[in-house]
């Protein structure tokens, strides 16, 4: 098993202990593979759910970026929703997680097919 799948098997472990659902594989991958090699760095692998500089990052960059939404409050009521469900005393928020569970909550899985 290569080491990128590896880690995103840890992810579907996460979504599986932290959200109570099973992953869907393909979308999964293909959020990993996204992400490309940030998914073997220990610190950019990561999301900081208190680091608001890092949140809006990922508003803009991946909402914003990779799913073509436009600005405004709900992305960041959404960022907060999934970061809450992750739990916030969670240190090891896995960014594919997150992108991953962003897509499916704002609906733009299709950007991946």
């Amino acid at each position: 098993m290569s080491k990128r799948d590896e880690l995103i098997q840890q992810y579907a472990a996460d979504i599986k202990e932290k959200f109570g659902e099973s992953a869907d594989m393909d979308l999964l991958t293909k959020v990993a593979i996204g992400l490309g090699p940030a998914i073997y760095n220990a610190d950019a692998s990561k999301v900081s759910g208190s680091d608001s500089k890092e949140l809006e990052t990922v508003k803009k960059n991946f909402l914003m970026g990779k799913l073509g939404l436009s600005d405004s409050p709900a992305l960041m009521d959404g960022i907060n929703a999934v970061i809450d469900r992750y739990g916030r005393s969670e240190r090891n928020k896995y960014r594919a997680v997150v992108y991953y569970m962003l897509a499916k909550h704002f609906k733009k899985t299709s950007v991946y097919n």
